[in-house]
């Protein structure tokens, strides 16, 4: 029996700036590494999502693996009581974006195959929360943080080749689901403002958990219900639009770009720990 193993290298997309920028930078630095791409779809996802990763496709030159779980949404909420997902109970990234790379990577594990799996931590984040490695076979790479590249730079990699970014980044710095609680409230508007029939949807699931004794709701202390009332939007929007200002005037400018770098939901309400698999 040969002693020798096959190494794999993989990339997850989560249709996001930085986790495509890194797809790039590992073309364009390490052309002569055989790369798969994948993107775990939870069925959930906004439609601009989508759009960005066949743009991405055809820089990369070669199609993203879609990842879809074996079970959807629906069969985990009711497993789970119908108890909506949350940052305490995280139980939508464990089975609708780890499960199914997991199950996709198991076998090459199983037959003592190393796989290498490159993940969008910039330069200037701390260690966000991620995938953490549980088996000896599978090593996680930080090219990013290596090479000293931080958020200018991952603007520079997506605007040197066209790619530019995902076109939801005009309302939302953030992927993944449609419904995803790591929103902040302005988000939860502008999702309802472009996309009522999300927004919609998302209400439902929080009606059907609230009525199974949910003690969470999408959004940290009301409703949707209450969030989407007339009074109520227009006191987030002035919020938001106060905090704004103020990050604005405090922005400073850099003169290797002509344009200001876009400000992210974080630059403004603070960092929070989300999940790599879905905002990277």
């Amino acid at each position: 029996m040969s002693n020798v193993r096959a190494e794999y290298h993989v990339l997850g997309l989560s249709g996001g700036r930085d986790s495509a920028a890194l797809a790039i930078y590992m073309r364009q630095n390490h052309p002569d590494l055989e790369l798969d791409y994948f993107f775990t779809d939870t069925g959930k996802e906004l439609p601009e999502v989508y759009e960005f990763l066949v743009k991405l496709e055809g820089f990369l030159g070669q199609p993203i693996l879609r990842l879809n779980p074996d079970r959807d949404f629906d069969f985990w909420l009711k497993q789970y009581g119908n108890f909506l997902p949350s940052a305490q109970t995280r139980w939508c990234t464990r089975q609708l974006k780890l499960r199914p790379f997991e199950q996709w990577i198991r076998p090459l594990l199983d037959k003592g195959d190393l796989v290498f799996s490159y993940v969008a931590i910039r330069a200037d984040e701390e260690y966000r929360e991620g995938y953490a490695s549980k088996h000896k076979n599978l090593r996680v790479r930080l090219p990013f943080k290596d090479a000293g590249i931080d958020k200018g730079g991952v603007l520079d990699i997506l605007d040197s080749v066209g790619v530019g970014l995902p076109t939801y980044y005009e309302w939302r710095t953030r992927s993944g689901c449609t419904f995803c609680f790591f929103q902040q409230k302005i988000e939860w508007v502008r999702l309802m403002e472009r996309h009522p029939h999300y927004f919609e949807e998302a209400k439902r699931y929080e009606k059907t958990a609230i009525d199974h004794g949910s003690p969470f709701s999408w959004s940290q202390g009301e409703s949707l219900e209450q969030l989407e009332k007339p009074e109520r939007v227009a006191q987030i929007k002035e919020s938001h639009r106060i905090r704004l200002e103020r990050i604005r005037a405090k922005q400073p400018i850099n003169p290797l770009r002509s344009d200001a770098e876009p400000i992210d939901i974080d630059d403004i309400y603070g960092k929070s720990k989300v999940c790599l698999a879905c905002h990277k």
